[in-house]
């Protein structure tokens, strides 16, 4: 028997809490890695490269984790154009958190590690998470369409056809 669409949207939206929780932990604690291990920490003079870092490679965490477990169930291939998309969507979401610490840093002129982290970590990621899951499901992971027998989400070549990122173009 099918499950309802309310159980489906439930279970993928813990799922994509649970991921979303650790690229939160992967996030935060490169962050404050970089920027105050130590006391004074490499990049402390950099906050904002400093957040560009840490959300990149939470950021890699998240697709990884999306694609094997939230939308595993949405039979899509990595593509150009999947890839394309995905990097869009993180830089936007990406941009909110570091509007958010910027604003505490330069506006603000917060500078000290609680309020980076409420900031530019736990409000700003609250943003971008909220953009993500709206964004990922209608356009990374998108539902195969009813009336389609291909997976969706591969990219175009020049001459218009449908390409997977890996085999052979044209062939």
């Amino acid at each position: 028997m099918p499950r309802s669409r309310a159980l489906i949207e439930i279970a993928r939206g813990s799922s994509f809490l649970f991921i979303g929780g650790i690229a939160f932990l992967v996030d935060a604690g490169l962050y404050n890695l970089l920027v105050y291990w130590g006391g004074h920490g490499p990049l402390h003079d950099l906050p904002l490269l400093a957040k560009i870092i840490s959300i990149a490679t939470a950021s890699a965490a998240t697709y990884v984790g999306n694609k094997l477990l939230t939308y595993r169930d949405r039979p899509t291939r990595v593509s150009v154009r999947q890839i394309a998309i995905f990097i869009t969507i993180n830089l936007i979401a990406g941009g909110l958190q570091l509007a958010c610490l910027g604003f505490s840093r330069y506006v603000l002129h917060l500078d000290d590690p609680v309020a980076d982290n409420i900031f530019g970590t736990f409000i700003g990621q609250i943003l971008a998470t909220a953009f993500r899951y709206v964004t990922y499901g209608r356009f990374v992971f998108p539902a195969e369409s009813a009336g389609s027998t291909d997976a969706p989400a591969s990219s175009e070549d020049a001459d218009g056809r449908d390409e997977p990122l890996t085999g052979t173009a044209g062939a």
